[in-house]
């Protein structure tokens, strides 16, 4: 009887469900966390004032709650923001020296552009049109933001003016550069010189118009006053939002969470990007993804069909299929390392120096940009097309070849109505590998045009509109840079996991777009054993 249990192997598969369920407790582990983590990270929580036993007065979300380590008390970890004043955005604070804990309806948050959240209460709103009076609440920062409403529009029209007179001038400049280096007309040198000197007197008339505007705005204060009751003034125009959690219904809060949302997806970071928008990290991630998908899907395809359909199965055939397995292997650093090498050293210089000399020695192409970045992950993933493809070929039965012959067709009609769509959902899965793998690797885009923050995306709205030269924000990057280079790690926690949870969300939306048209090719093209 035992050896017959060991004969049929029971205990591999045993081994192997055992193996498959620990493997799905992992990764819905590793989900849960992120989830959880990430999606309640802009649900606004509740500012606790705390007053403690010597006295003192303590006001912030609680986030943390565990037991003193060596000990059997309990500790509160606050987030207090008011970084400018007190150095850090969390204190720790001993449950037995809190006295009390209780929530002031008018308690008041700020988000603002630099130094994380302020917490603490409204005392008064000034500003040069409005006469300096006590505040009641928070209705009254609403009617002083409407009231400069009206003067930060323009200063958005002057800014929106200022790009565009700039990416006029760079334009000016680039013909300049380009007729100087190439010894051209001087009457076009003269009227180009002309034309320079008008936009840079009209880009100063806008530059001094926008910094009086900023002046006047800047006159618009609030004066705050935290737990402790020391007193800060905060410019209006430094704050992002505000709200008072403790006076908050569902609706509201909802409605602060939606907003949280839309300014994610669409708006730029700040604060060294532990707030604010992701968007040029999500514009980016995509890009890459799409442009690498157009250099390694066709070579790949292409290489695959030549190794299985037309090479010969010779010592250089065998030799090529060793390479392309193990490539497959090699750290991605090191595509890193030639894609510097090869693509922006290599022929980023030489397109400088075809096409761009008038640029020299500031490089075009010859520094890191999207366009290499693509390339060396194109160069990473296709050997795993290359292998993918040749698996796919390799799976139709041969009776579906000698059959096509039969009747007279051709090797390239074969293969063109044949082969390849039957291939396809295979072809497909290698592709969905691969992008997998792409979208998720930083290291060798580190070195090749991956930046913190990038001023500029890589399509807009200026001529020639593909900017394929420009450094991207990429989400795999922006994880590592604020989990592990933020001077304020505790503080950019949230952002990791929702960071994390974005990425994993783009990555399934792609390969569930992909397996879907995968399988519809296999239902197509399913080849039916009679």
């Amino acid at each position: 009887m035992r050896q017959k249990f060991w004969r049929q192997g029971e205990p591999y598969v045993w081994a192997a469900g055992l193996t498959l369920t620990l493997i799905l407790l992992l990764v819905i582990t590793l989900l849960s966390v992120v989830v959880v983590n990430g999606v309640t990270i802009f649900w606004p929580q509740q500012a606790i004032l705390a007053e403690l036993t010597d006295g003192g007065r303590v006001l912030g979300e609680i986030k943390q709650k565990e037991q003193v380590p060596h000990g059997e008390e309990w500790r509160y970890q606050f987030k207090t923001g008011n970084r400018e004043m007190y150095g850090l955005d969390f204190r720790w604070i001993d449950a037995s020296l809190i006295r009390t804990m209780h929530t002031p309806p008018e308690a008041l948050v700020l988000e603002r552009l630099e130094n994380g959240n302020f917490y603490g209460f409204l005392r008064q709103i000034r500003g040069p049109d409005m006469p300096a009076r006590p505040a009641g609440d928070a209705a009254d920062l609403h009617e002083a933001f409407a009231a400069i409403t009206p003067l930060q529009n323009e200063i958005k029209a002057s800014n929106a003016a200022i790009t565009r007179l700039n990416a006029a001038l760079e334009q000016v400049q680039g013909r300049l550069a380009k007729l100087r280096h190439r010894q051209g007309d001087s009457a076009r040198i003269a009227a180009l010189e002309q034309e320079e000197s008008a936009l840079r007197h009209r880009f100063e008339e806008l530059a001094d118009r926008l910094s009086a505007q900023r002046a006047v705005l800047y006159q618009h204060e609030a004066l705050l006053v935290d737990a402790a009751g020391s007193e800060k003034i905060v410019p209006l125009a430094e704050i992002v939002r505000f709200y008072q959690p403790n006076a908050m219904g569902f609706s509201q809060k909802s409605g602060y969470y939606l907003t949280r949302l839309r300014e994610l997806f669409f708006d730029e970071p700040r604060e060294s990007n532990t707030e604010g928008g992701l968007f040029p990290a999500i514009f980016g991630t995509i890009m890459l993804v799409f442009l690498m998908s157009i250099f390694s899907f066709p070579v790949g395809v292409l290489a695959g069909i030549y190794l299985r359909e037309y090479a010969k199965d010779n010592l250089l055939t065998k030799t090529v299929r060793i390479a392309v397995n193990n490539l497959a292997g090699i750290p991605s650093i090191v595509y890193g390392i030639f894609g510097l090498g090869f693509f922006v050293y290599g022929i980023g210089s030489s397109i400088d120096q075809l096409f761009f000399a008038h640029r020299l020695p500031t490089p075009t192409f010859g520094t890191g940009g999207i366009l290499w970045a693509s390339a060396t992950l194109g160069l990473l993933t296709v050997p795993v097309v290359i292998v993918a493809t040749e698996e796919a070929l390799g799976a139709i039965p041969p009776g579906i070849r000698e059959g096509s012959q039969a009747l007279a067709a051709t090797k390239f009609q074969t293969l063109t109505k044949l082969l390849l769509p039957m291939a396809s959902p295979g072809i497909l899965t290698g592709f969905i590998l691969a992008m997998a793998r792409a979208a998720g690797e930083v290291a060798p885009l580190m070195i090749t045009g991956v930046v913190k923050l990038a001023p500029s995306l890589p399509i807009d709205t200026t001529f020639p509109f593909l900017h394929l030269d420009r450094k991207f924000m990429h989400l795999g990057f922006h994880i590592y840079d604020i989990g592990f280079q933020s001077p304020n790690v505790e503080a950019a926690k949230p952002m990791v996991y929702i960071t994390t949870l974005l990425l994993i969300l783009i990555v399934l939306i792609m390969t569930s777009t992909a397996i879907y048209l995968r399988n519809r090719m296999r239902k197509r093209y399913a080849v039916v054993d009679v």
